[in-house]
C-alpha cells in the first residue's frame, strides 16, 4: 500500500481545511505533511493519525504543522486526556499554562472532564 493511500483520509481533510503552505512529499518510506493551520485543524489531524496508527509505531509519517498565531484557541477535552497530554499538542506549552488560562473553570488541574472546552494561551 502506498503511503498516500494509507493516509488518504488525513491528506484529504488537510487539503480541504485551508492549511497555509500545505505540502505532502514522500522521502523514502516516510510521508511528510507540512503547513500552517489553526490549532483545531492540527488537533483533528493528530486525532485522525491516531485512528490510522493507534500506537504510533509505523514511523512512516512526519507531520510538521505549525499553529497560526492570533485568535483564541480552544481545545475540547477527550476521554483519557490530561493537561500534560494536551500541552504536548502545542509548541512551548505546559500543563501549568493551560491550567492558569482556565482557572475560571478548573479548580484542580487533575480534574478535567471529556467535553470541557479549554482555552489554549497563544
Amino acid at each position: 500500500m502506498e503511503l498516500k493511500d494509507k493516509y488518504a483520509k488525513l491528506i484529504n481533510y488537510a487539503s480541504s481545511a485551508g492549511i497555509d503552505n500545505f505540502s505532502v512529499t514522500q522521502q523514502g518510506n516516510v510521508l511528510h505533511i507540512s503547513g500552517t493551520a489553526t490549532a483545531s485543524v492540527k488537533n483533528t489531524l493528530w486525532d485522525m493519525y491516531n485512528q490510522i496508527d493507534p500506537d504510533m509505531r509505523s514511523g512512516d509519517l512526519v507531520m510538521d504543522i505549525s499553529v497560526k498565531s492570533g485568535g483564541e484557541q480552544v481545545y475540547e477535552v477527550k476521554p483519557g486526556d490530561n493537561l500534560s497530554k494536551i500541552a504536548q499538542r502545542y509548541p512551548n506549552m505546559t500543563w501549568q499554562k493551560i491550567f492558569e488560562a482556565n482557572r475560571d473553570i478548573l479548580k484542580n488541574p487533575d480534574l478535567i472532564k471529556a467535553g470541557q472546552k479549554l482555552k489554549i494561551p497563544v
